[in-house]
């Protein structure tokens, strides 16, 4: 078989425009491909939700490849341990409560399942502002500002493009990416204590972990935050290299999100 480069060209970018162009109008915007990020967009995939990542690294998984001090094994507790048997990702159990997985194959198969659930998935690109809306006389985030990644690490002059979201999912772990530059650039609010983030604390796990499911949920209108994200959003612990607090957290985020959505379409 010949092969035309100019051919393999046209394959790419067609494929490419393509999957960018059904992503214009998402259900749902992920920032970060972390566990919570890929949990939300397999769960809301799998409900028929138009629903996309924007992941500003070449790739996805975030803190969960390394394991723990880059001993590419995990742990996630019990509680969790459907969200990885749905997926079909081996568990070994430590000790009671305590089921250890490889990193790398979780990482993979989450992802893996995620995509082939329907989520769409943009690495590569990073996320530099959010756009807002106004309904009823409140502020709301309606989509997302995106740009390639290698541009803004060049810290070249190039503008960026939108997508809109009916709904965003803060998923950018300890760096709560989305929400800085929300308070930063515009007067608003948080559903915070203070209005602010809170920021995160000290490494207390089993604190931690409760609390991330606590702190999933809605932090400004429109937008959400999951994972590590949310507690640092409103001001909790972090957990080392324990996951199924992140797990969860994906799970729920895309539960409440669909409930809004589904009450919306049929009001």
């Amino acid at each position: 078989m010949s092969l035309n480069e100019t051919v393999v060209t046209e394959a790419i970018l067609d494929a490419y425009c393509a999957k960018f162009k059904s992503a214009l109008n998402l259900d749902v915007a992920i920032v970060g491909g972390g566990p919570s990020g890929l949990t939300a967009a397999r769960k809301l995939a799998e409900g028929g939700f138009n629903v996309a990542i924007f992941e500003r690294k070449l790739s996805l998984g975030g803190g969960m490849w390394g394991g723990g001090m880059t001993w590419n094994m995990l742990v996630v507790q019990e509680e969790s341990r459907h969200l990885l048997d749905e997926v079909g990702v081996p568990l070994r159990e430590h000790a009671p409560g305590y089921l250890v997985a490889d990193a790398v194959t979780a990482v993979t198969v989450l992802a893996a399942r995620a995509c082939l659930a329907g989520a769409k998935v943009f690495n590569c690109l990073s996320v530099e502002d959010v756009v807002l809306r106004e309904e009823d006389g409140v502020k709301r985030i309606a989509g997302l500002v995106v740009n390639s990644s290698p541009v803004e690490i060049a810290g070249l002059h190039v503008d960026p493009v939108t997508v809109a979201a009916r709904y965003v999912v803060e998923a950018t772990g300890h760096a709560v990416e989305v929400l800085k530059t929300l308070t930063r650039k515009n007067e608003v609010k948080l559903f915070t204590r203070s209005g602010r983030i809170e920021g995160e604390q000290s490494l207390w796990a089993e604190r931690a972990e409760a609390d991330t499911m606590l702190n999933t949920r809605e932090v400004f209108p429109g937008l959400y935050v999951a994972g590590m994200a949310a507690n640092a959003a409103f001001g909790s612990y972090r957990m080392g290299p324990i996951f199924g607090g992140m797990l969860l957290s994906g799970e729920k985020v895309a539960a409440d999100i669909a409930a809004r959505l589904k009450a919306e379409r049929t009001a």
